[in-house]
């Protein structure tokens, strides 16, 4: 695989010539969509499949799986623009592997309202699909919408669907009330967890993922004590538990550092932990790059230590955010946007997209002359670069996997970068 950054004056033929590959292959990999007008600094991944099929006359991806040995889902993952399609083109070139060694298990979150095509689109690509629905509330009881579609879809597609449960509302505005009540009452820990249970069982569902987003020093001995409870009554049913933990950044000394909290009970109390951070790159902070890999790196220094490394997945946000300059604290909010919508707007201002070594992370900016006042602007964003950085953490580190948040819009080149690299583990076998 190479990634490729385009330099001043390039068309993407004459990328395609000067790497010998077929430029409507390379188009519909990138999920290109303006060809004609490419930025400067913008990515295009290159990839030589292990082997190819020239499509006949009279192929269906069924023929073509049976006649190389795979499974239909192996031909969807490694030609994803084909979900959108009914027939096959007789002279198409399809991807039917890869040589791929190492490993990878990937988790998407999802909102319950996900778009079914682009859904489709991604499950040939995920272990874990996380559905972020269910929300805890007052008295132990919990609220969700209806999921049912999407948990059927996803086993149809050997994708676990994997039940998530936390206070935070689709905002992202969590209830420490409703966390500490449950933390301090038994009563209302047993309540809790039978209601679980029961989503879980009535669901259909694989596992539960919880996320623990107000860890701290002092409450840590109250979800240790919970969530052994939870895990075992789990385990007796026969179903996974999964914890997102959301490490804290803090100043030491004027220097950004991790806050140290010792995991290794709760890396004992889960069959997974996924460390995701919703605190650096987000719409009221300040600007950067949404899980940076100096950051990452930071966190699995620390945490792998402490809980076995098979169990760890790192999260990888997809969200990019448009910043007004000057930052100013608890005033500026960002508007956020998929990796298409930041190239787009990138095109449209006549900027040029720059990387950042450091965050593995790609930015530009751009000025708005639309009102009276000029107003300065910066965006940070994820590419294949981006992806490629967080993804090679599995291989140096010796984890489980990535876990994306989240898969709301559909991201080629990160689906490019890692089926072409990686065998992505499922946990239901393909048929």
């Amino acid at each position: 695989m190479i990634i490729h950054v385009v330099q001043p004056g390039e068309a993407i033929y004459q990328i395609a010539e000067k790497y010998n590959i077929p430029v409507t292959r390379l188009i519909n990999e990138n999920g290109l969509i303006d060809i004609n007008n490419l930025v400067v600094g913008q990515t295009i991944v290159l990839t030589y499949p292990e082997q190819t099929y020239i499509v006949r006359e009279g192929d269906s991806l069924a023929s073509i799986a049976s006649a190389h040995d795979v499974t239909i889902l192996q031909l969807l993952r490694n030609n994803p623009y084909l979900s959108d399609r009914e027939f096959l083109l007789p002279g198409e070139s399809i991807v039917v592997s890869y040589n791929t060694e190492s490993e990878i298990s990937t988790n998407g979150y999802a909102y319950p309202f996900i778009d079914m095509d682009i859904l489709r689109k991604t499950l040939p690509f995920l272990t874990y699909l996380t559905i972020f629905n269910y929300r805890s509330i007052g008295g132990g009881e919990i609220i969700g919408e209806d999921e049912t579609e999407i948990i059927q879809l996803a086993k149809e597609y050997s994708v676990a669907p994997i039940m998530s449960l936390s206070t935070l509302t689709y905002q992202g505005e969590g209830n420490v009330d409703v966390v500490n009540s449950i933390l301090n009452s038994e009563v209302l820990q047993e309540h809790h967890i039978n209601n679980i249970l029961n989503i879980l069982e009535t669901k259909d569902y694989y596992g539960l993922n919880v996320s623990i987003v107000h860890l701290n020093p002092e409450n840590q001995k109250l979800y240790e004590n919970y969530i052994t409870k939870l895990y075992s009554r789990l385990r007796e049913d026969g179903y996974l538990l999964f914890l997102t933990i959301t490490p804290r950044t803090v100043i030491v000394n004027n220097q950004l550092t991790l806050e140290r909290l010792d995991y290794t009970n709760l890396g004992q109390m889960a069959d997974s932990i996924l460390l995701l951070s919703y605190g650096w790159g987000y719409s009221s902070g300040p600007p950067s790059a949404a899980t940076p890999a100096y950051m990452v790196r930071m966190i699995l220094d620390h945490t792998v230590p402490l809980i076995p490394p098979e169990k760890i997945f790192i999260g990888l946000s997809t969200i990019g955010y448009d910043w007004q300059l000057p930052y100013i604290i608890g005033v500026s909010r960002a508007n956020s946007l998929n990796t298409d919508a930041a190239i787009l707007l990138a095109r449209q201002v006549g900027a040029t997209i720059y990387y950042d070594e450091n965050s593995q992370a790609p930015y530009f900016e751009y000025v708005d002359y639309s009102s009276d006042t000029p107003v300065q602007h910066i965006v940070w964003f994820k590419d294949a670069r981006s992806v490629n950085a967080l993804a090679s953490f599995v291989p140096e580190y010796g984890i489980q996997g990535i876990s994306i948040w989240n898969i709301m819009s559909y991201f080629a080149q990160l689906w490019l970068v890692i089926n072409s690299q990686y065998k992505i583990n499922k946990v239901i076998p393909e048929q």
